[in-house]
Formats: C-alpha cells, sequence, structure tokens
C-alpha cells in the first residue's frame, strides 16, 4: 500500500481512461494523481449491472484507501451502471467526506455546443448502450438534440489486446457503418467510451468529413476544474505536487507497456491486488 497523500483518483476498466488522465493533468498539473486500471477483469461492457458496481466499487474503495480525497470514473460503463448508486449508497455511510464523479453528464452537458443539426452519435459499449444513460441525460440537459446510441462491438477487445490494425480498421468501418446507417443527419460522434479515444484518429477517417468526432478528455478536465474551484473543501485536502502513479491489476508485461505508451509517456506501472467481493 502506497502513502496516503491527498489525491485525485482517476478509475477505468482499463486503459481508456489514460485520454482523460492525460487531459486532467494537462489541466490542473498542481495535484498528485493515482491511475487505476481494472485490466484483470476488462472489458465491462458485457458484464451485467451487479458485476460492474462490484468491481468499481472495488477500484474506488483501493483509490480511497491509497490516498484519494475524489475519483473520477474515466469510464461511461461505470458512469453509467456504477456511479449513482455508489454516491447514494456507499459515500453517506462510509465515505461521508469523499467525492466520486463520472463523465457522461459533463459531456451530455456540453454537447449543444457541437452538432448543428442536432442529430448526434454515441459509440459505446453495450452495457452503456442497454443503460440508455446518454438518451434519459441528453433529453434532461439538451432536449432537442436527437441521439442515436451504438455498441462499439469488438473495439474494447481489439484495443486492449493491441489487435492486428487490419482487424480494428475492419471493427472501425462496421460500426461506424452501423451508427450512420440508422441516422443520415448526425453530424457529430461521442466517443462514449473512453477507450476509443484510443483510436480517435482511425474513428475519425472512417467517418464523413462533415462529422466532427468529440472526445471526453477535454470536457471532463474543463468541468472537473470548475468544480474544484467550487469545492474548496475538497481542494484543500489535495497535495500540491505533481505526480502520477500507474496502477493495474493485472501482472501482464505487455499491459503495462501499452499503459505507458497510450499515456504518452514512459511510465512505471504496478500491479496492485484487492478483493472483489
Amino acid at each position: 500500500m502506497i502513502k496516503p497523500a491527498g489525491k485525485i483518483g482517476v478509475f477505468d476498466s482499463g486503459l481508456g481512461g489514460l485520454a482523460v488522465l492525460r487531459e486532467i493533468t494537462k489541466r490542473m498539473p498542481e495535484y498528485g494523481y493515482l491511475y487505476l486500471g481494472d485490466n484483470l477483469r476488462a472489458p465491462y461492457g458485457d458484464k451485467s449491472q451487479e458485476e460492474i458496481f462490484k468491481h468499481t466499487l472495488a477500484g474506488v474503495e483501493w483509490l480511497f484507501a491509497n490516498g484519494a480525497e475524489i475519483v473520477i470514473l474515466a469510464c461511461n460503463t461505470a458512469s453509467a451502471n456504477a456511479l449513482r448508486r455508489i454516491q447514494r449508497e456507499i459515500l453517506p455511510l462510509e465515505y461521508p467526506d469523499k467525492r466520486v464523479l463520472g463523465i457522461i453528464i459533463p459531456t451530455v452537458e456540453s454537447m449543444e455546443n457541437f452538432s448543428r443539426s442536432g442529430h448526434i452519435g454515441v459509440l459505446a459499449t453495450e452495457a452503456t448502450v442497454a443503460s440508455g444513460v446518454f438518451e434519459v441525460e441528453m433529453e434532461k440537459h439538451n432536449p432537442d438534440i436527437r441521439t442515436i446510441c451504438q455498441s462499439g462491438g469488438m473495439l474494447v477487445n481489439l484495443i486492449e489486446r493491441g489487435k492486428d490494425q487490419k482487424i480494428l480498421a475492419a471493427e472501425i468501418k462496421s460500426v461506424v457503418g452501423g451508427l450512420l446507417d440508422r441516422d443520415g443527419l448526425i453530424d457529430t460522434v461521442i466517443l462514449g467510451c473512453t477507450h476509443y479515444a484510443l483510436i480517435a484518429g482511425q474513428i475519425e477517417r472512417a467517418l464523413p468529413k462533415n462529422v466532427k468526432v468529440v472526445g471526453q478528455g477535454g470536457i471532463v478536465a474543463a468541468k472537473l476544474s470548475d468544480y474544484m474551484d467550487r469545492h474548496s473543501e475538497i481542494r484543500v485536502r489535495l497535495e500540491n505536487r505533481f505526480l502520477i502513479d500507474f496502477y493495474t491489476t493485472s501482472g501482464n508485461e505487455d499491459i503495462k507497456k501499452l499503459m505507458a505508451q497510450f499515456y504518452g509517456e514512459d511510465s512505471r506501472v504496478s500491479t496492485v491486488e484487492y478483493d472483489v467481493s
């Protein structure tokens, strides 16, 4: 166990949250960070809601135990299937001074700034699509926008395993084609799984030139910065020293190399174990 000292925790089922972490640290380089990827149990997109909740809660509690004062679920599947329950059932009783935030509502709140046609596509995991959370939250925050959600198929598996680029390109073409077939007026595509930010360029090339691709990293970073400005009770408990510690639940050395590669630096990644019950 590392020494607890007020940090910002970032949790994801695997690699995708690194894209969010990168944008957050650019925006707020004055803090220390813990990144935890649950690569051992990834992907979450094909798991039941109860499994997703248990895995997410275990990761959040590990981050709390190791110094995180606030945790960002940089995973749409976890945000859609576990966030509300953690906020309502777990935090008030067990961690009243801690905070856990998701990334779906910040994304939805920003969508009116991107789409001209009012037709937005969302690429996400099966579990996120099944939850209907993007449609529900968009109706609340931007009721004039029509939202079409499309499963990303095998994209997360292909990214996590570093599969052949030809196979990946074929899957991207299939997923994008399925989305556009459902609504030809889509002019904006949200990467509703943080893993997809790692292949944003390839997705963009598979789309018509008039369709823009929106990742969540910059949006989440801006919203978190604003949140910290408004919540001094959290901010004052954070250590004012930039440092990032990277952790994964997988002992696979290839996964560790991919984590360092996707973050953009030659970073040391440690393996941790914790109980998921």
